[in-house]
């Protein structure tokens, strides 16, 4: 496939009701490919009219997809996991020249995309609802599990594919449809990736791009009933305000500032290894990047050394090629990372690695938004690189005193997503997972994710889970029923009431 024709080809539209529509809407957005500065095509600011066919079209598309059996549900969500295996290699390639990450990240985004979708497909029929006991004889009380309604989903451009996914599968499974706002720096890939839907109702999936303004309309609109967001704080609690007008449940996940510890009794190889990996994966651009790196002072010193030597190894270049760190996603994150970074250096902490732009790449790379990946030493709590999301290709590296230091540094951050911990010692793990104050805990096993297990922050990364049990509810009302069969008298609590009862009676 040529994939220059394909993103010509999908420049200017949208996908609406099963198939892609030409957008006269202005103005266009030029599509760069952050590699290469070259522009590759545009995308089109849809217009009001076209977002509210759109939301028609998901309305009804829903309310079919609801009257279907459960089991029919999962077949056709399955068939979408088996299509997405079908283009998974095309969708990569694209999704690489428009969002710069290498090509094996990007393929791996499209494995685990497809890993979610039969994890949904079978969670989604497992249970519609449960059996209560009654609390009054005779009677059938039971939970239904129903559907939203049309769900909105807002995404980043980091992990495109699969944070869509994350949602989509859920919302599928539960009933719902879904109309996807994509970010502006990976619109096209997102709409070639509407093709794995083609089996589902014309209308049930269907993707807007443009930019805040589409954002807004989908949020406010009366006939939208949920919103999934990824982002940064600022959108996040914008959507969050506009939702509370209308009582409209969502899901945000907006930031991290996730700590990576080391104490002594870490296999330090092992850990600097992971730490590595944690902080520079997508080009430093996760949400749960390794971004404040307490180390013990017992170990500070080998660690850098370490941490410095596997970063040397990391060759940075177009992710089309046999690298590792691909570039920015766009030249206003590569500014912005390097304000941080120079900020850093001015309060104190010093380069050990890295620090710069690359100046040994290709010539046809010159323009491209690359940074080398940088290892910081000396960094001290009170420096800005610790208080705020880096999301870029950085390792600030902090000595601790003490085990209670590290997890008093890790809890004042303001953010709460994740954290890691690399230690053998039973008590230190102990104290971690149960004193740390983030949504999730990796103990030796930086940055996974799992299917069936629920992914989500506190504090101000966020509110609500992705995955597991937990994210498929985040998609379905409860509806508590109670029957009485024989439509018996209910004296027991009933008019009048008796003079035993009456206060009366006491005196």
């Amino acid at each position: 496939m040529d994939m220059q024709v394909e993103f010509e080809r999908l420049s200017g539209q949208y996908f609406a009701n099963g198939a892609y529509t030409h957008s006269p809407g202005t103005p266009r957005t030029p599509v760069i490919d952050p590699a290469t500065a070259r522009r590759i095509g545009e995308l089109a600011q849809v217009s009001r009219t076209e977002v509210e066919l759109v939301i028609d079209h998901a309305n009804r598309a829903q309310k079919l997809w609801w009257a279907e059996n459960a089991l029919h549900r999962s077949e056709q969500l399955h068939q979408v996991a088996a299509s997405i295996r079908e283009v998974g290699s095309n969708v990569a390639e694209m999704l690489t020249r428009e969002t710069g990450k290498p090509f094996k990240e990007s393929a791996d985004e499209l494995k685990w995309s497809v890993s979610v979708v039969d994890y949904y497909a079978e969670l989604g029929r497992h249970s519609l609802g449960s059996v209560l006991g009654p609390s009054v004889a005779g009677q059938l009380h039971y939970t239904i599990k129903e559907p939203m309604g049309v769900v909105v989903i807002i995404l980043p451009a980091n992990f495109p594919i699969l944070l869509l996914m994350w949602e989509a599968a859920a919302a599928l499974a539960a009933g719902n449809a879904v109309i996807v706002k994509p970010s502006e720096f990976a619109s096209l890939t997102t709409l070639k990736f509407m093709e794995v839907f083609d089996n589902l109702p014309a209308g049930l999936v269907q993707c807007v791009t443009g930019g805040g303004e589409v954002g807004q309309q989908l949020v406010a609109h009366p006939n939208t009933h949920m919103i999934g967001f990824t982002g940064s704080v600022p959108t996040g609690q914008a959507i969050a305000r506009s939702c509370a007008g209308q009582f409209k449940p969502y899901l945000i996940e907006a930031s991290g500032n996730d700590a990576f510890i080391v104490m002594p009794s870490a296999p330090l190889p092992v850990a600097a290894r992971a730490a590595t990996f944690a902080a520079f994966l997508n080009c430093g651009q996760v949400c749960t990047s390794a971004e404040r790196i307490f180390v013990h002072k017992d170990v500070y010193e080998e660690f850098v050394t370490l941490v410095a030597a596997e970063t040397r190894k990391l060759r940075v270049g177009n992710g089309l090629d046999k690298v590792d760190i691909g570039p920015m996603e766009h030249a206003g994150e590569r500014d912005r990372f390097e304000r941080v970074l120079a900020r850093a250096v001015e309060q104190g902490a010093k380069v050990v690695c890295g620090g710069g732009r690359p100046e040994d790449l290709p010539q046809d790379l010159s323009n491209g938004y690359f940074m080398e990946p940088t290892v910081l030493r000396d960094v001290t709590a009170e420096m800005d690189v610790l208080h705020s999301e880096v999301f870029g290709p950085l390792a600030p590296i902090c000595r601790v005193e003490s085990f209670d230091e590290a997890l008093e540094l890790t809890n004042a951050s303001q953010f709460g997503l994740g954290v890691t911990v690399y230690s053998t010692d039973s008590i230190e793990i102990y104290r971690a997972t149960n004193e740390i104050v983030t949504g999730m805990v990796w103990i030796n096993a930086p940055i996974l994710d799992n299917d069936a297990g629920p992914f989500g922050g506190r504090k101000m990364s966020g509110i609500g889970r992705q995955l597991g049990a937990e994210g498929l509810d985040t998609f379905r009302h409860t509806k508590l029923v109670m029957v009485d069969p024989a439509a018996t008298s209910h004296d027991f609590w009933w008019f009048p009431y008796s003079d035993e009862e009456a206060w009366a009676s006491r005196t």
